[in-house]
């Protein structure tokens, strides 16, 4: 006998659970389509919202504004996702920021899984709204503050 189908679960059927108001979010993509979409969902939230096209400008605002989130594109002109990446865990000012890498490229995703260089998550394009923030969820601690998963606390299987 086959076992029974298994239930999609509706989220909108479940209670979201938000960040605290105030929250500062980095877009770093160079779609402006995409920025608007992330812009628009994280904002009607309460979230604070920085964005950039490019890494290098990505970069700057991450020292400058200390975001709580990052939301990074891996392929993006000029310096991509991943050397992006490398760079904000390099730097003390934001190595314990919690960054989702976002990509369309079924590639990029394979590449991200295989090198598992730091991201706490990662999200596929195109996305939808209910996407967003069950990427940010399992982020939040008691406070409702986005928080950076440490990887080398946890056993990769």
């Amino acid at each position: 006998m086959a076992p029974p189908p298994m239930q999609q679960v509706d989220r909108r059927t479940n209670k979201r659970i938000d960040a605290r108001p105030g929250t500062k979010a980095l877009i770093i993509d160079d779609s402006t389509t995409v920025i608007a979409a992330f812009k628009k969902y994280l904002s009607s939230a309460g979230y604070v919202t920085f964005e950039a096209l490019d890494a290098e400008s990505g970069l700057e605002l991450a020292r400058n504004h200390r975001p709580e989130l990052i939301f990074l594109d891996i392929i993006l002109p000029g310096m991509d996702g991943f050397a992006a990446l490398r760079q904000l865990r390099r730097d003390p000012l934001t190595k314990d920021i919690p960054v989702i890498m976002i990509s369309g490229n079924e590639q990029a995703a394979e590449q991200f899984y295989a090198s598992r260089i730091g991201a706490d998550d990662f999200m596929r394009k195109p996305f939808k709204r209910p996407n967003v923030f069950a990427r940010i969820e399992p982020l939040l601690d008691e406070q409702f503050i986005p928080r950076h998963v440490n990887r080398s606390q946890h056993t990769l299987h």
